[in-house]
Order: structure tokens, then C-alpha cells, then sequence
């Protein structure tokens, strides 16, 4: 058989007759029974139980009801125990303190069992009512916890989805393409090394022609003045010259972006982090060169030695883009709102430094831009949240540094304002080794 657990009620009350005749009915109703006979005595018996009533005598020596009770309502483990008072005094008065100071009820001394027996079978009752009512809101919670989190992670499962086919697509895009410059580019570059010296034997026959030849036929004459070979032996070298000069950036070009996207790097391996900034801030160059009369943003970079990091290369250089754009984004906000004088006299800045610290990675990348608001700060590494207009952008950069810093390599990335002057500064920092 199945046994029924027994409410337990606590008798605080200094009279034995009391006590004696509450004991014997109470028992006989099978409820479980504990006495004490004074306040202090009360409280070393709620220190061992935890009744499911107290009947609370309000005239007692050394401390009375009232006290009692309100000691006993302001202590979270036995605030929620409905307290009865059992009281002589009827005016109103003292009824209202007694309710006041936390009872749920009162009884009226000389005690009518039938009276007491129907008091606390009510409060019994709405007790564990609300007890059902209690475990129902707590179970709510748990289920609102769970749904909460399940949403959280469905936001960070589609936002890694929806990043990862960007950066996939974003990447072959900037493979294939810098696959397709290559080949050309290296045979164009490659070739006018060879025209260079052709070009330059061509002018040395045609000086050694006008060295022995003295007087060459008018219509050779008529030809070179046409041409003005003078000029064009001069302007040929420069041409030739930068055509070389061209060729050997597109070639750079073509190398940054090949270590920026790193597609054949997707594992851990040690990696020269100085050299994925600065491949990132080469893709940025265009963006760092304004136009408008606006003077270009100024790339101040405090490097300290660090060593090879055992890193996702790959992954960490969108970090780097993501920021750097950002800041370049803040300072072209920051202009649009000012006259091209003023923008002239406190031009835009980023600086990016780098250190190693406890064994751990630090990069601060700070910029002179708009700045960020305190209650959009707070908000920044969250998925989807942005400031731009709509059709601007998805606001899933900084949440994808997040993930990427935090989350791949255990590490730890946050934003301040600027210390003296408007902008703002990203931290971050990532251990030497991920093993």
C-alpha cells in the first residue's frame, strides 16, 4: 500500500493546557506533531523541520508573536509556512498587526477545536494549491529556459549556416578569381622583362642608323619627325617602365588574396598573424583611398614580435576584415557629418597593434570613426542585431568574430569606447596554441 505522508504542524505557546488539548486533536486527526514554548525555542525547532503549519501563540514571555512571525517571514526557508495566531485579544487592532506582520489567520483563545481543525484544513489546502501552483510555474520556466535556448542555438546554427555559405561562395569568388588574373598576369609580366630588353636593342640599331647614316632619305626624315623620335625613345622606357610596375602589383594583389582566403588552410597550423592583417588591409586598400577631396584613412600599426600561432587562419582573417571594415565604415560616417576643412584638419585613423601577453595573443584595432553607443555596445555581438538601413547589411560580422574568437579559439574578443577622443576600440585575444 501506498503511504500517505502526514502534514507536520508546529505549536509555539507557553500554556500546557494549550498545548495539551491541541496535541491530543491534532494527533487524533493524524497530523504530525511539534512543540515549542517560546520564540527562541521556535526557532531552534525550524533549524531541524519544516512544518506545513504553525499555530502561533502571540503572548508569550521574552519575545512575542508578532516578533516572531516577522522574523520567521523574513527568512527564505520558512517565509512561505502559514502562521495562525492563537490570541485573547479580539480588537481590531490587534488582528490587523497580527495579519500585517504575515500570518494567514487567526484563532480565538479559549480554543474550539472544531474551529482549529477547520482553520488549518483550509490553509492546509490552499497551501498545497499553491505548492501545484508553484511547481506548474517553475516546470514553465524550465520549459520557457529550454525553448529560450533552443532558440539561441537555432539563431547560431543559422547564422553559422547562412555565414559559412557566404564565406564558401565569398572564398572560391575570390580564388577563382585570382586564379583567372594569375596565369595572364604572370605572362604579361613575364614577357615585358623580354620587350624591355628587345625594345632596347631595337633603339640601339636605330641610334647606330643615325650614327653612320648622315643623311638618310627624305622620306626617313619625314617619318621620324612625324613620330618625333626623339620623344619616343624617351616616353617608350617610361611607358615599359610602368606597364612593370603595374603588372608587379597586380601580382601583389593576386598574392594577398590568396592568403587572405586561405581556402586550402581550413585546419589548425602555425600561422604568421602580421601577415594575414596586412594581406587584409591590401584587399581594403581601395577603401582606405577616398576620394572627394577627403584625405586618405592613415594605417598606423604598432607590431610587437610575436611567434607563429596555432590557428584557423582563414577564419581569424575575416575577423580581421570584419573589424577593419567597421572602422573604415565609422570614419566615412563620421566625415559625411563634417565640412572637408575639418575632416582635413583630424584626417581618419585606425591603428592596429599587437602583442603577446601570459602566453595568450592580443590585438587591438582602434579607430577615430562615430563611436558606438553604450545601449548598442551591449548589443553588438549578437546575431542579426545591426544599426545599418535595411538592404545595408545582415549585422552578422560581429557575431561571426564572436564565434570565431570565443568559440573556435577559446578566446575572448569585446568593445570600449575610445579613453580621449571619439571611436572605438575591439579587443581580442586568442591563446598561442589551440593543442
Amino acid at each position: 500500500m501506498l503511504s500517505t505522508q502526514k502534514n507536520e504542524i508546529l505549536i509555539v505557546d507557553d500554556i500546557p493546557t494549550n498545548i495539551k488539548l491541541l496535541h491530543d486533536v491534532l494527533q487524533t486527526e493524524n497530523y504530525k506533531v511539534s512543540i515549542a514554548k517560546s520564540g527562541k525555542s521556535a526557532f531552534k525547532k525550524l533549524n531541524k523541520i519544516v512544518p506545513d503549519l504553525i499555530l502561533l501563540d502571540i503572548m508569550m514571555p521574552e519575545m512575542n508573536g508578532f516578533d516572531v512571525c516577522e522574523i520567521l517571514k523574513q527568512n527564505t526557508r520558512t517565509e512561505h509556512i502559514p502562521i495562525i495566531f492563537m490570541t485573547a485579544l479580539t480588537d481590531e487592532v490587534n488582528k490587523v498587526k497580527g495579519l500585517s506582520s504575515g500570518a494567514v489567520d487567526y484563532i480565538t483563545k479559549p480554543i474550539h477545536t472544531e474551529e482549529v481543525l477547520a482553520r488549518i484544513k483550509v490553509h492546509l489546502a490552499l497551501r498545497k494549491t499553491q505548492q501545484k501552483l508553484q511547481n506548474e510555474i517553475a516546470e514553465r520556466k524550465q520549459t520557457a529556459n529550454e525553448l529560450s535556448q533552443t532558440l539561441d542555438e537555432l539563431k547560431r546554427t543559422q547564422t553559422q549556416l547562412v555565414h559559412n555559405e557566404k564565406m564558401s561562395s565569398l572564398g572560391r569568388l575570390v580564388a577563382g578569381i585570382a586564379h583567372e588574373i594569375n596565369n595572364p598576369v604572370n605572362f604579361i609580366h613575364g614577357n615585358l622583362q623580354h620587350a624591355e630588353c628587345y625594345v632596347e636593342d631595337l633603339l640601339g640599331l636605330v641610334s647606330l642608323y643615325q650614327k653612320h647614316i648622315l643623311n638618310p632619305p627624305k622620306e626617313i626624315l619625314d617619318k621620324m619627325e612625324s613620330i618625333d623620335l626623339a620623344y619616343l625613345e624617351k616616353d617608350l622606357v617610361k611607358i615599359l617602365t610602368s606597364m612593370s610596375i603595374g603588372t608587379s602589383r597586380i601580382c601583389e594583389i593576386v598574392s594577398y588574396l590568396r592568403i587572405f582566403s586561405r581556402l586550402d588552410e581550413a585546419q589548425i597550423k602555425p600561422t604568421n598573424i602580421h601577415e594575414g592583417i596586412d594581406s587584409t588591409l591590401n584587399v581594403l586598400d581601395n577603401r582606405l583611398q577616398r576620394n572627394n577631396d577627403y584625405p586618405n584613412i592613415r594605417v598606423v600599426k604598432d607590431y610587437r614580435p610575436i611567434p607563429a600561432i596555432e590557428c584557423y587562419p582563414g577564419q581569424l582573417n575575416q575577423v580581421f576584415m570584419h573589424l577593419l571594415s567597421n572602422a573604415i565604415e565609422a570614419i566615412n560616417e563620421r566625415d559625411t557629418h563634417r565640412s572637408l576643412s575639418a575632416a582635413n584638419a583630424d584626417p581618419g585613423m585606425v591603428m592596429i597593434s599587437t602583442a603577446v601577453r601570459d602566453d595568450r595573443f592580443m590585438m587591438r584595432v582602434m579607430d577615430n570613426g562615430t563611436g558606438i553607443p553604450e545601449n548598442v555596445r551591449s548589443h553588438i555581438f549578437d546575431p542579426f542585431f545591426t544599426t545599418k538601413d535595411v538592404g545595408q547589411g545582415t549585422g552578422m560580422g560581429l557575431a561571426i568574430c564572436y564565434k570565431i574568437i570565443a568559440e573556435t579559439h577559446r578566446g575572448k574578443i569585446w568593445c570600449e569606447p575610445n579613453p580621449d577622443e571619439p571611436g572605438t576600440q575591439f579587443f581580442l585575444e586568442i591563446p598561442l596554441s589551440l593543442n
